[in-house]
């Protein structure tokens, strides 16, 4: 009785449990966001200020965001990140300021989704770096990179971009 109990109580357990929560989650990141920061080219350089824009859509277990970032009058640079969860993770592709296709890779903890970034050519004397997306109450969202400044060995933030929704 007991087995046929515990068999009934697994096959209605819904196993897409976090799946939903994810997608629920990717969705509050849906829209049209706005907003200013600061992006370091180099581990060595000052940081330059930048206003970006970003378009996000969400599609079930799927976030894409495509935006432009603009600093010192004269630079501007695209900027896009594509994800996918599955199973317990997420993983995609990311293209910086810096140019050049990325793979992404991590997990979410909270409102936060911490990503391994692996570029396809050495920045900043190595080919790894972090990046996060953080969901900020109802309407913000702030995406940091952090990477270690190969003079120093620190971890040090090379770019950092608060968001608004429109």
């Amino acid at each position: 009785m007991w087995r046929w109990v515990l068999m009934i109580a697994l096959t209605l357990t819904p196993t897409s449990g976090p799946r939903a929560d994810e997608g629920a989650f990717l969705k509050t990141l849906g829209g049209n966001w706005a907003g200013t920061g600061t992006v370091r080219i180099r581990a060595n350089m000052s940081p330059i200020n930048v206003s970006c824009n970003f378009s996000s859509q969400a599609s079930g277990l799927a976030l894409s965001m495509e935006g432009v970032c603009r600093g010192l009058l004269l630079i501007s640079k695209s900027v896009d990140a594509k994800l996918r969860y599955s199973g317990s993770t997420y993983s995609g592709s990311y293209l910086g300021p810096r140019g050049g296709r990325a793979g992404l890779n991590g997990s979410r903890r909270g409102d936060a989704i911490n990503l391994t970034i692996r570029w396809a050519k050495e920045v900043n004397g190595d080919r790894s770096a972090d990046l996060t997306l953080r969901k900020i109450g109802a309407n913000g969202m702030q995406l940091t990179t952090v990477d270690v400044d190969p003079a120093s060995g620190k971890r040090i933030v090379t770019s950092e971009i608060n968001l608004k929704r429109k």
